[in-house]
Order: C-alpha cells, then sequence, then structure tokens
C-alpha cells in the first residue's frame, strides 16, 4: 500500500445492468435507479469522485474462488434449454443470456473497486451493482452466480492483504463469503442476519465460528424477526466494533443490502432507510477508526424496488463520498418521473427519509432480556472469548 488518494470511486457503466434474470424480484432497475436517484442529488458530481468502468474478472481472478468446471457450466447453460445442475436452472438461480458475462463483469466491478483502494488509488469505493454473497465455489445459489466480494477479498490476499474484515448486514446470511475463507485466518467475516431459522439460506447460527486453522474467524448475529432500527443498531453496536477492533483489519469491505428494510417483500424484519443510513454511517466510522479510511463497498439484496434500495443506496454512496444526504432531502422531480416509468403503480418516494429516529440504547448484560438482548448475548458468548474479550463487559 502507497500513499493515498482521498477520491472515492464509484465503479459504474450501465452494461452492470446486464445481470438480468427476467421476471425475478433481483431486478436490475433498483441499481438503474440507485444511479440516477445518486446523480440527479449531486453525489456522482461531487469533487473527489471519479466513476470508473469495469471490466470483466477473468476466469484466473474467478477461480481463485470458483471451480472451473462451474465456470465452464455457467458460459454453457444458456445454450443448452435442458441445462441442470450446478444449482442453475432453478427458479432462484434461472439460466439467462450472457450470464457468464454479466456475471464476471460484476465480479470485475468489485476487483477494481477493491483495487483502487488498496493501491492507494482512492480512500473508499462502492460497486452497487455487487454483494452477490450466496454464490459458492462450486454452484449459484440465492439470485447469485459468481461471488463478487469472495472474489475481490481473495485478489486482495493475492495483492498482499494480511488481514481483512467483511461486514454482511444484508437481512440474509453472507453464507458464500463464511464458506470460501471459513479456514483462512487472514479474512474475518461478521454476518448480521435475520434468523436462520425464519429465513434463507439456513445458515449463520452463532456457533459457525471459523474452521480449524481459523478460529473467531467467523461471526454470526442472527436476529429475531421483527426486529426495527433500535435493536438492530443495538445489535451491531454490541458485537461488530468490538471484534473489529480486536481483528485490527487492514481494510474494511462490506456487503449493504437494503432487504432488512420494513417494506422488504423477502424478509422480515422493520428497519428503515434512516436506520440503514446510520449503519453506513457507523461502518464509515469503523473504517476510519481502524483502516485509515479504507473501505470497500458493495450493494446486495433489496427487493423494494422503487421504494427502498435506490434511497438506502444514494445515502450509501454520498457517505463513501463526503457529506451524508439530509434525510428530509425531497427526492427530485425528474428522478421520480424516471422511476414511475420504470416502475408503473410503485408508490415513489418523496423524501430521503422515512421519518424514523433510529438512536438505540447500548446493550446491557443486566436487565430484563428481550429476544434481541438474548441474541447479542448468545453471539457475544461464542466468539468474544474467542478474541480475549469479556462477553459480559459492555465496554468490550
Amino acid at each position: 500500500m502507497g500513499g493515498m488518494s482521498d477520491d472515492t470511486v464509484v465503479v459504474w457503466d450501465e452494461s452492470l445492468l446486464a445481470y438480468d434474470m427476467g421476471d425475478h424480484p433481483l431486478d436490475p432497475v433498483r441499481v438503474e435507479l440507485t444511479v440516477a436517484l445518486a446523480r440527479e442529488l449531486g453525489v456522482l458530481d461531487r469533487p473527489g469522485v471519479r466513476l470508473v468502468a469495469p471490466t470483466p474478472a477473468d476466469d484466473a481472478l474467478l477461480t481463485r474462488v470458483h471451480h472451473p468446471g462451474y465456470l465452464a457450466a455457467v458460459r454453457a447453460a444458456p445454450a443448452d434449454p435442458l441445462f441442470a445442475g450446478y444449482g442453475l436452472g432453478t427458479s432462484d438461480n434461472p439460466v439467462f443470456d450472457g450470464m457468464h458475462e454479466s456475471s464476471a463483469l460484476i465480479a470485475g466491478a468489485s476487483v477494481a473497486a477493491a483495487e483502487a483502494v488498496w493501491r492507494g488509488e482512492a480512500r473508499r469505493a462502492v460497486n452497487v451493482a455487487g454483494g452477490l454473497h450466496h454464490a459458492m465455489p462450486d454452484r449459484a445459489a440465492g439470485f447469485c452466480v459468481y461471488n463478487d466480494p469472495a472474489v475481490a477479498i481473495a485478489r486482495l490476499l493475492d495483492l498482499g492483504a494480511e488481514r481483512i474484515a467483511y461486514v454482511d448486514v444484508d437481512v440474509h446470511h453472507g453464507d458464500g463469503v463464511q464458506q470460501v475463507f471459513w479456514d483462512d485466518p487472514r479474512v474475518l467475516t461478521v454476518s448480521l442476519h435475520e434468523t436462520p431459522l425464519a429465513l434463507f439460506p439456513g445458515t449463520g447460527f452463532p456457533d459457525e465460528t471459523g474452521g480449524p486453522n481459523a478460529v473467531g474467524s467467523a461471526v454470526n448475529v442472527p436476529l429475531p424477526p421483527g426486529v426495527g432500527d433500535a435493536g438492530w443498531q443495538r445489535a451491531f453496536h454490541a458485537i461488530v466494533p468490538s471484534v473489529l477492533r480486536a481483528f485490527r483489519p487492514q481494510l474494511l469491505v462490506t456487503q449493504c443490502g437494503a432487504d432488512g428494510h420494513r417494506l422488504d417483500p423477502l424478509a422480515d424484519l422493520n428497519l428503515s432507510v434512516d436506520g440503514q443510513r446510520a449503519t453506513y454511517l457507523a461502518l464509515r466510522a469503523l473504517a476510519d477508526e481502524l483502516c485509515d479510511g479504507r473501505w470497500v463497498a458493495t450493494g446486495g439484496g433489496g427487493y423494494a424496488l422503487a421504494e427502498v434500495v435506490p434511497r438506502a443506496w444514494t445515502h450509501l454512496l454520498a457517505i463513501a463520498s463526503g457529506d451524508p444526504v439530509d434525510p428530509a432531502t425531497l427526492t427530485p422531480p425528474a428522478w421520480r418521473e424516471l422511476a414511475a416509468r420504470r416502475l408503473p403503480g410503485r408508490e415513489i418516494p418523496l423524501r430521503m427519509t422515512d421519518d424514523v429516529d433510529p438512536s438505540y440504547q447500548p446493550w446491557q448484560p443486566t436487565g430484563e432480556p428481550n429476544s434481541v438482548d438474548r441474541a447479542i448475548a448468545v453471539a457475544r458468548k461464542a466468539v468474544f472469548p474467542l478474541f480475549g474479550l469479556d462477553p459480559h463487559d459492555p465496554r468490550d
């Protein structure tokens, strides 16, 4: 790592919208509307913001994470109407034209973000089209073909990184990234998610703490359905800062799925855009405290295509590139018109806020435990001793 520019790289090109599974919850319109909203609000025109077009990840990069036979299957599947296997051709992961090319481009975009930060060309970098965290080395899963966060982290390791922290705030467990680095002590994976008892992918229990050579390298905080901003923030702040400080990462990679929102059709948490904005501010503060600001952020899930995702990720882009957008800001009329054209019949938000105060009470080991505090206590008990921390001491 050399000297550092204070710029923010936003990896973006319209061609990233080609990752399109057709009539499917993961609609690329959510990414199109995010970039349009950020542009209309002036976020992408800020001094120090550089838009960089991605190039596809080549096989050498992709096979750092994925098996060569799986890559061959992804390439071949669109030409074979009877193709089955490797997790492809399901309702979650339908086969689509250009599947390899569009998936490799998203992976290449996250790699470009990671390289820009590692090489000091930018302090922070964002790929809102990325965050496909469920893809496994040998199969597609959960709408994800290639695991771009894992490919980007593998690239950082090849460039000499020794300690990378990955924090996943998607409503679903970051299972693919955890799996890839399960036994690698150089990578800490932290995931907050709705309990696997209630939600795909059915993993992410607190006792998943890493492989034999990397005990403590996986941290999981499953939360009960219905948790709102105050409980979610309490859980985040009771666990994430402590384990990151103990791990001392050189760089922070985050998956910022927006599907914990109360309007999301695929999950059952009760977050607001204001709470999501507070989380992005907390992640930036941790990168500033621990990594000299080095932060690579990706998108992820999020299926309230007009109502939530564009606002949440515009807040993310603003926080990554300087001043946060004031929650009271109105959405620009030109953006509302575009959103209404793209998604007729949807309720298009008028403001950048849900009018929710995302403040929270810090966790304490005493008092009447509720379901969130029990989840916090179990997660701390599972991993804090592995970091030399006291699970019962709120100062740890």
